[in-house]
């Protein structure tokens, strides 16, 4: 995210990990040859075999007794976030307002408001019209700014989620990397480029206009505001574009995208205090403006707007470093190691005989197959929770399962960011796992990866 118009990096299914994730896990091991080979058998016998899963001491006990049968339910998927206003979708990416911007827009008002009282006076009341009007070409040209990143991503195959305009600015929300330090440079260059385009056009168009009058004092303002926002977007630190250029000449000379978003982020923290300490300063001494009341609410003023920013910009940076350290920790998310041993057991299936023929297999989860052996639908764990042990022997599993769609079945070739894409695609709690030659190789707990993608995070780079 970019403070005052930017690209903004994707956060992977929206599931921000704790501020101090857990301790780093136990390496996961290599998938046994002689575990695949009994595994293949197990496929011609009709039983799917195992993934080999992390933490193998604790989940290779029985289906009963540990994974299915705990009395915890697996945590819910956290829901997407609101978006805000749906303004429109040009190329095809969805641009919303969010509630902050309504905020800004207000407090623009009044600030340009009392300028315009200062030069034209006889405005009156008009003034507050006039500086509504100046607040929304503003952010419309922000908009311009987060097109440019978002063009610049369709260009290159990148996928793009959303643009929102809020309080200090817009953010493109990008949700892959660019594949290369050249790319990632365009990409951030391209937004500070057009601002710095805006500001010069309208200072074009400012040329002919008479200065003192209502024209002249937006076009001014819109001319000054652009290049601010240029300006301020090259500052060499995360999360601004400027950082994130920082970022692509690291990465560059280093070879390393995560020494680049290291540097990038830590000069991102070193801005937030300049910010934090120089801005109240400079606007104390004049150096950004006229004649100051220093001992009065001008000073609160600088006050509260540098920490707003410096905090923005902060967290901006470490929000940079934990995508980065998870993304290269992202290939560790396999779904051959993540899935479980599971057994086909038939619609009519008592839960008592399923559970029983998945501790003897030492399997954790239940397939429900037709006549032929196809797969029909997964047996919830949440579902088998809330089944009292002496009901057991009178439910059938088709009663706790969850019919299969496309999107629950899922390759188990699938890693990283192509395995969270796809679980994202259709949240389920369970998905079976199959083969490339469609055999069924086990089901995959959404709460297994949950914990897999929390411990990535964990793990030091």
């Amino acid at each position: 995210m970019d403070v005052t118009g930017g690209n903004g990096q994707p956060r992977p299914d929206e599931n921000h990990p704790a501020e101090h994730p857990p301790a780093p896990p136990t390496p996961t091991p290599e998938p046994d040859p002689e575990r695949e080979s009994e595994h293949d058998s197990q496929h011609h016998q009709g039983r799917p075999g195992p993934g080999d899963t992390a933490d193998r001491t604790e989940h290779d006990r029985s289906l009963a007794h540990a994974g299915i049968a705990r009395t915890d339910p697996p945590p819910e998927r956290p829901k997407e976030p609101g978006g805000g206003i749906l303004m429109g979708r040009p190329f095809g990416v969805p641009v919303y307002v969010a509630p902050s911007w309504f905020l800004v827009a207000a407090l623009i008002t009044w600030v340009f408001g009392g300028q315009l009282d200062r030069v034209l006076p006889e405005l009156g009341a008009l003034r507050y019209l006039v500086s509504l009007f100046f607040a929304v070409v503003f952010y419309a040209s922000v908009l311009v700014h987060e097109l440019a990143h978002v063009i610049a991503a369709l260009r290159f195959k990148l996928p793009v989620r959303r643009i929102q305009l809020q309080f200090f600015g817009g953010v493109s929300e990008i949700e892959k990397e660019a594949e290369t330090p050249g790319r990632e440079f365009v990409l951030a260059f391209v937004g500070p480029l057009l601002s710095l385009v805006l500001a010069g056009l309208f200072y074009l168009a400012l040329k002919p206009v008479e200065p003192g009058t209502v024209p002249g004092v937006l076009l001014a303002g819109l001319m000054i505001s652009n290049l601010i926002v240029a300006i301020f977007n090259l500052l060499p630190g995360l999360p601004l574009d400027g950082g994130r250029m920082l970022r692509a000449v690291v990465w560059k000379i280093t070879g390393r995208p995560m020494t680049g978003t290291v540097a990038a982020a830590w000069v991102g923290r070193a801005l937030a205090v300049s910010v934090l300490i120089g801005l109240p300063l400079l606007n104390q001494s004049g150096a950004l403006g006229g004649d100051r009341d220093v001992s009065g609410m001008d000073t609160v003023t600088d006050a509260l707007l540098a920490a707003i920013l410096a905090a923005i910009i902060w967290t901006g940076a470490g929000n940079s470093l934990r995508m980065a350290r998870l993304r290269e920790h992202l290939p560790d998310l396999r779904a051959r190691t993540l899935t479980r041993r599971a057994v086909p057991v038939q619609t009519d299936t008592p839960l008592s005989e399923g559970l029983r023929r998945a501790n003897a297999a030492g399997a954790r989860a239940l397939v429900v197959v037709d006549a032929d052996g196809t797969p029909l639908s997964l047996v919830r764990e949440a579902a088998i929770v809330g089944v009292p042990e002496h009901r057991r022997p009178w439910v059938p599993v088709s009663e706790l399962a969850q019919d299969l769609t496309d999107g629950m079945r899922v390759s188990a070739e699938l890693t990283g960011e192509e395995l969270l894409d796809t679980l994202r695609a259709t949240p389920a709690t369970e998905y079976l796992v199959v083969e490339n030659t469609g055999e069924i190789y086990g089901v995959l707990s959404a709460a297994d990866v949950e914990r897999a993608f929390v411990k990535a995070m964990a793990r030091p780079s």
